[in-house]
């Protein structure tokens, strides 16, 4: 029984950690607003996770796992592969505002996140893999395309809210479509 106690106590922390942290960053969240929205205190935040950044290295860990586990990285249809993060971005706004808080708020010169860096170390490979086999265009290093080809994916989720409007007038299956042939046309051999 406690190890149940314990695992959903660790589920409800890390579910609240999600919430608070893509409402308001790693610097706006609070352990004890995180503590009393999983119906549990501090000491359980610093005993599962060690501290605030470890809580959300965590929250990271599972969101980047969980992402991985639902759209396999596929180097043979690359613009389909970008088409689904879209879809990702797009059904789960928390996902856009982590991924967004992650990038202001980890200074370039820091520690990487290890379930980042094995992710696109798999994908930067499967690229240069295609690359060497004529299938994807070589003109950009590997992990340049994969960097490019991300920010084609998240292009619409991470607009100003001045070109929202803009972005707005099209329907999702355009906005999708519009990533799609992005990609297809990056990619092209």
């Amino acid at each position: 029984m406690a190890q149940r106690d314990a695992e959903a106590t660790r589920r409800r922390l890390l579910e609240a950690a999600a919430a608070e942290f893509a409402e308001l960053g790693i610097a706006g969240a609070r352990v004890d607003r995180i503590a009393a929205a999983a119906r549990t205190n501090k000491a359980q935040i610093y005993h599962y996770f060690g501290n605030k950044d470890g809580l959300f290295e965590a929250v990271l860990a599972g969101l980047l796992h969980a992402v991985v586990e639902t759209d396999p990285f596929d180097v043979d249809d690359l613009p389909e592969s970008m088409g689904r993060i879209f879809d990702q971005f797009e059904d789960d706004p928390a996902l856009a505002r982590l991924a967004t808080w992650y990038r202001l708020e980890r200074s370039a010169d820091g520690p990487r996140h290890a379930g980042i860096v094995e992710a696109n170390a798999g994908k930067v490979a499967a690229i240069r893999a295609a690359q060497r086999a004529g299938r994807v265009t070589d003109a950009f290093p590997a992990d340049v395309l994969l960097g490019l080809l991300i920010s084609v994916a998240t292009t619409w989720v991470s607009l100003p809210p001045e070109y929202a409007p803009s972005a707005r007038n099209g329907t999702r299956p355009r906005r999708r479509a519009s990533v799609v042939e992005a990609a297809r046309r990056l990619v092209a051999p």
